[in-house]
C-alpha cells in the first residue's frame, strides 16, 4: 500500500562493533560511534536528513503544506493566572511564531505586553543570534513582578528574567517596549529550572529556585536549592542535593512565607520538608505515597494516594505542617477516594474547584473547603480539562477544556453562582468538520486487562466491508501520564479524508490510578506494549482498517512503545512514526536524564533481573535481519536535553543495514529540543513531514484535503 519511494538507497553507515558483557551476556553494539557529537556524526546526520528529504518532499507535502499553514495561522491562548488584581496569560497571534506574555486588569480586558519573544533578535530570520523562546513564567503573589524562563534552541536550560509589572490602573495604557528586554534581574543559564522548581517568596521581594548544571558538561543532574533577593541582587545556596533519581519541587505559602520542598521519585513516593531557621525539617518522609501540597488561607491541602490508589484530598493547618513530623493519619479527610481519579483540587476563596477523571475523560465540580459538593460544571462528552487556576480570595476560577472534536477553550466560572456561571473567554478559531464522531471502546489485553481506546472519525466511515480506512493508533503508557481526549488541528485533514484516529490508554499511565501505572512499569513494562498491540488488533478486527493501512505513533516514552511494538509485531502495522524516542534500553541510563528513569524501567547495568526483562523488549536490540518491517519515520532533535538523539540514530542505522521493507527514515532538527519553544514555522515543517510520511505510507487518497477539511 505504501507509495513511499523505496528505490533510493539509504546512506552508508560505518559499522564498528563494540561488545560488552553484561551479567554474563555478550551484547554487540555496531553503531555506538553514533552516540558522539563529532564532525563524523554531524556529516552522517546531514546525509540522513537529505535521504529523508528525498522521500518526504513529494506532491503530497506540496498539497498538505498550505492547509497546515492555514491551520497554524490562528490564535492560541494559555492558562489564566490570577495575582491580586492582575490576570496573566499567554497569547500567540495568528501571524506570530511565539506566544507573548500579557497582563490584564480584567480577564477579558485589554492587556499590556510584558514579553514578546517575536521581537528578540535571535527570532529574526535575518539575525545571526541564536533563536530564543519563553518556556514558562511565574508571577509573584502580589503581582508586582513576573519571572520568565528563557531558553536558546529549546534545550530546556533556562535563563531567569525578572520583570516589573505595571500597577492595575496602568494596565492597557502602560508604555513598554514589550520584548522583555527591561528586566530588573537576569540569572543566566541556571539549568533545568522550571515553573515547578521556582517559587516566589511571600513578600514578592525574592524567590527560591532549583539550579542545575547544563547538559553539555554532564551536570544537569546536579541540583542546588537557592534563594535570590531582588533588593540585594544576589543569591544564597540553601543546600545541594545529589540524588540522581529525585527532582525537587518548591512551594511557598503566600501568607507565612513557609518554603516547602518536595523530593519526588517515580517509584517510592514524595518526601516533604520545610526550610525553617536555616535548616531542613522533615514533614512527610519514609512514605511510598505520591503527595502534592497547596497552601491556602492557613490550610495545607494534601493531594495524595496514601491508602488511596485513585487519590484523595487531606488537610491540616499550615502551622502543623511547619512543625514537621506530620503523619497522614493526623490530617482530616476533605475528599475521600472515589471511583474516579482525583486530578486536582484548586482552592478559591471558600471554594474548591475539583477535577476528576472517569474512564480517561474529565469531570469538574465545585465543593466547599470542607469537601461538601455544591454543583457540577457542565463539560462536553469525552472532554479533557487541561488546566485549572483560581483567584486566591475571590470565588473565581478558570479552566481549559478540549476534546478530539473540540478546539481548546479558556473558560471563566463564578463559583458562587447557583447554576453554571461559566463564560468562554477565548477559543482556538479552527473550522472543525461537523460530522466527526467520538467513541470509546474497551479492549481486552494480557491478564484480562480492560484497556480503553478512543476512536474519532467522520460519521460516514462505515465498517461494512466496503474497504478499510487508513488509521493511526497513538499512545504513551508510562510515568503516570494519562492520555485523554485532545484536539489536534493538524489531524483535521486526515480525519476529513476519511482517516480514523485512535488513542489507547495503555498501562503505565494514570488513567486508573497508581495500580494502572504499576501494571506497566519495571518488570510489567511488556503490558504497555501488549495494550498497544491489543488495540491495533481490535481496530483491524472491527473493520476500521487493515494491517496495511494501520499506522502507530508516539513520542518519548511513547516512542519506546512504538519501537517495541514495531519490533514485536511488524506484521500488524503499515507505518510507524517514532519521535524523540528511547530505543537503546540497555544504555538509556548513561545519557542526559536517563539515570532518573531507572525507577520506571529498571537499571539494566546494576540489576541482573532488570537486564533480562529490558533486553527482551529493547527495540534497538530486537531488530532481526531479514525480517520485513513497515516504513518508519524516526524524528529527533540535536538539542534534546532529555532523550539523547543517539537512540533514534542507532536504531535507524541498524534498520537500514539489516531489516527488509521500509524505507527507514531519520529526521533530525536543529535549534530545538524535546518539544519546548518551537516556533510556528518549525511546527508546520514538522507536521508536513509527519503527515506526508503517513499519507504516503498508508495510501491516504491522493493527499488532497476533501471539502470536509474546511
Amino acid at each position: 500500500m505504501s507509495s513511499l519511494d523505496e528505490g533510493r538507497e539509504p546512506p552508508e553507515t560505518r559499522r564498528e562493533v563494540v561488545t560488552e558483557t553484561l551479567h554474563g551476556v555478550e551484547v554487540d553494539d555496531p553503531y555506538r560511534w553514533l552516540e558522539g557529537d563529532d564532525d563524523a556524526v554531524s556529516a552522517w546526520v546531514d546525509r540522513q536528513n537529505e535521504y529523508a528529504d528525498a522521500h518526504l518532499e513529494t506532491a503530497t507535502s506540496d498539497r498538505l503544506r498550505p492547509r497546515f499553514e492555514s491551520l497554524a495561522a490562528v490564535a492560541d491562548y494559555g492558562p489564566v493566572v490570577v495575582r491580586e488584581d492582575r490576570y496573566f496569560t499567554t497569547v500567540r497571534d495568528p501571524t506570530d511564531d511565539h506566544a507573548r506574555l500579557e497582563v490584564r486588569a480584567e480577564p477579558d480586558g485589554e492587556g499590556t505586553v510584558l514579553v514578546d519573544p517575536n521581537a528578540w533578535p535571535g527570532n529574526d530570520p535575518e539575525s545571526d543570534a541564536p533563536p530564543r523562546s519563553m518556556g514558562w513564567f511565574a508571577a509573584a503573589h502580589d503581582g508586582d513582578h513576573v519571572a520568565v524562563g528563557v531558553t536558546e534552541g529549546g534545550d530546556e536550560n533556562y535563563d531567569i528574567h525578572v520583570l516589573p509589572v505595571p500597577d492595575p490602573e496602568s494596565i492597557g495604557t502602560a508604555e513598554r517596549d514589550g520584548d522583555g528586554t527591561d528586566p530588573v534581574a537576569v540569572l543566566e543559564r541556571r539549568g533545568r529550572v522550571n515553573a515547578n522548581s521556582f517559587a516566589w517568596g511571600a513578600d514578592g521581594g525574592g524567590f527560591h529556585y532549583v539550579a542545575t548544571g547544563e547538559a553539555d558538561d554532564g551536570a544537569q543532574m546536579d541540583k542546588a536549592i537557592r534563594r535570590y533577593r531582588l533588593d540585594e541582587d544576589g543569591e544564597t545556596t540553601l543546600f545541594e542535593h545529589d540524588d540522581r533519581h529525585v527532582w525537587p519541587g518548591l512551594t511557598v505559602d503566600p501568607e507565612s512565607g513557609l518554603l516547602a520542598i518536595a523530593f519526588s521519585e517515580m517509584v517510592g513516593g514524595t518526601e516533604w520538608y520545610v526550610h525553617v531557621d536555616g535548616e531542613r525539617r522533615p514533614v512527610l518522609i519514609d512514605t511510598d505515597a505520591e503527595t502534592s501540597v497547596r497552601f491556602h488561607d492557613g490550610t495545607a491541602f494534601l493531594h495524595t494516594d496514601h491508602d488511596a490508589p485513585r487519590n484523595r484530598l487531606l488537610a491540616c493547618s499550615v502551622e502543623r505542617f511547619r512543625e514537621g513530623d506530620l503523619s497522614f493519619e493526623e490530617c482530616r479527610e476533605v475528599l475521600p477516594e472515589r471511583e474516579s481519579i482525583l486530578q486536582s483540587a484548586v482552592p478559591a476563596g471558600d471554594r474548591l474547584v475539583v477535577h476528576t477523571q472517569q474512564d480517561a475523560h474529565s469531570r469538574l465540580a465545585v465543593h466547599d473547603r470542607d469537601g461538601t459538593h455544591r454543583r457540577d460544571l457542565h463539560l462536553p462528552e469525552y472532554a479533557t480539562v487541561t488546566w485549572t487556576t483560581a483567584a486566591r480570595d475571590e470565588p473565581e476560577a478558570f479552566y481549559g477544556v478540549t476534546g478530539f472534536d473540540r478546539p481548546p477553550a479558556v473558560t471563566r466560572v463564578d463559583l458562587d453562582a447557583e447554576r453554571e456561571g461559566s463564560e468562554v473567554l477565548s477559543t482556538v478559531d479552527v473550522d472543525v468538520p461537523d460530522d466527526l464522531v467520538v467513541e470509546q471502546a474497551v479492549v481486552e489485553s494480557t491478564d484480562g486487562a480492560e484497556v480503553p481506546v478512543f476512536v474519532c472519525h467522520r460519521e460516514d466511515v462505515e465498517r461494512d466491508g466496503s474497504g478499510p480506512r487508513p488509521a493511526i493508533l497513538y499512545g504513551y503508557g508510562g510515568f503516570r501520564n494519562s492520555v485523554t481526549p485532545s484536539f489536534g488541528r493538524f489531524r483535521l485533514p486526515f480525519l476529513a479524508d476519511g482517516g480514523v484516529y485512535a488513542l489507547v490508554c495503555a498501562r503505565g499511565g494514570y488513567e486508573y490510578g497508581e495500580s494502572w501505572h504499576e501494571d506497566g512499569m519495571l518488570s510489567n513494562k511488556q503490558h504497555t506494549f501488549d495494550d498497544f498491540i491489543a488495540a491495533g488488533e481490535w481496530l483491524v478486527a472491527e473493520g476500521y482498517t487493515d494491517t496495511d493501512r494501520l499506522g502507530v505513533a508516539g513520542g518519548s516514552n511513547g516512542g519506546l512503545s512504538v519501537g517495541a511494538v514495531l519490533t514485536q509485531r511488524p506484521d500488524l502495522f503499515g507505518a510507524a512514526q517514532c519521535e524523540v524516542p528511547l530505543l537503546d534500553m540497555l544504555r538509556f541510563h548513561r545519557f542526559l536524564l536517563g539515570e532518573s528513569w531507572t525507577t520506571e524501567y529498571g537499571h539494566p547495568e546494576a540489576d541482573p533481573e532488570a537486564f533480562e526483562y529490558i533486553r527482551e523488549y529493547s527495540p534497538y536490540h530486537n531488530i532481526e535481519a531479514g525480517v520485513e518491517y513497515p516504513p518508519v519515520l524516526f524524528r529527533t532533535a540535536a538539542s534534546d536535553t532529555r532523550v539523547h538523539p543517539s537512540h533514534a540514530r542507532k536504531t535507524a542505522a541498524r534498520m537500514q543495514a539489516d531489516a527488509e521493507g521500509g524505507p527507514f527514515l531519520l529526521r533530525t532538527k536543529s535549534d530545538t529540543g524535546h518539544g519546548v519553544g518551537r516556533p510556528k514555522s518549525m511546527i508546520v515543517d514538522e507536521q508536513v513531514d509527519g503527515w506526508t510520511f503517513l499519507y504516503d505510507a498508508l495510501g491516504v487518497g491522493d493527499g488532497t484535503p476533501s471539502e470536509n477539511s474546511s
